[in-house]
């Protein structure tokens, strides 16, 4: 078993299935007085690891866990005022609370990107269970970037493929045909 290797605290134990029927919940920053809270209709999607540096990440772990929803689904219900974006130059808008550091969602505001419509979500800071579980694991080289320890790539891999998630240096197969299928409409290729 590979299981030493620490890849996020809500899947080194294994990883919950999502809940039929699941309505959406909340996500909440991690302020002791007044969280930031941002309310969610419905479930999410193509939930991963992300080993990308950009990604909010809690201390300690080597991934974020992110899904995204339909950007008509969230809502930021309370303090909103604590919010700002991280990098306004990055393409994903990460709006983290100026107190605590967390992410609350990251927008794409480009409508031209092919992920134009989708927030990305840290299902983790719910309090609710039955989101949609993690299904594959992107830029799993980029945790080096961050200061993993090469070395241990094999490890984390292998930790990986043990969790049932499949590692990837982009995104999984079927995410990257969806963003291919959206870009060759967008240029007339794929007629909608």
């Amino acid at each position: 078993m590979v299981g030493t290797v620490s890849i996020h605290p809500s899947v080194d134990h294994g990883i919950k299935p999502a809940a039929e029927n699941f309505a959406g919940g909340t996500l909440q920053c991690k302020c002791a007085n007044n969280p930031v809270e941002v309310t969610i209709k419905g479930q999410s999607a193509h939930n991963h690891a992300c080993g990308c540096t950009k990604c909010w990440k809690p201390e300690g772990a080597l991934f974020s866990i992110v899904a995204v929803v339909p950007r008509d689904n969230l809502s930021v219900t309370k303090n909103a005022d604590k919010l700002h974006v991280v990098d306004p130059a990055a393409t994903i808008q990460r709006h983290a609370c100026k107190e605590c550091g967390v992410h609350m969602y990251g927008r794409i505001e480009n409508p031209k990107h092919p992920l134009y419509g989708f927030d990305f979500i840290h299902t983790e800071l719910s309090r609710q269970g039955g989101w949609s579980p993690p299904e594959f694991a992107a830029f799993v080289s980029s945790i080096i970037e961050a200061g993993a320890d090469p070395g241990q790539q094999g490890a984390v891999r292998a930790r990986l493929r043990e969790l049932g998630l499949e590692p990837y240096d982009c995104l999984s197969p079927p995410l990257m045909d969806f963003i291919s299928t959206q870009v060759a409409k967008a240029s007339g290729v794929l007629r909608a």
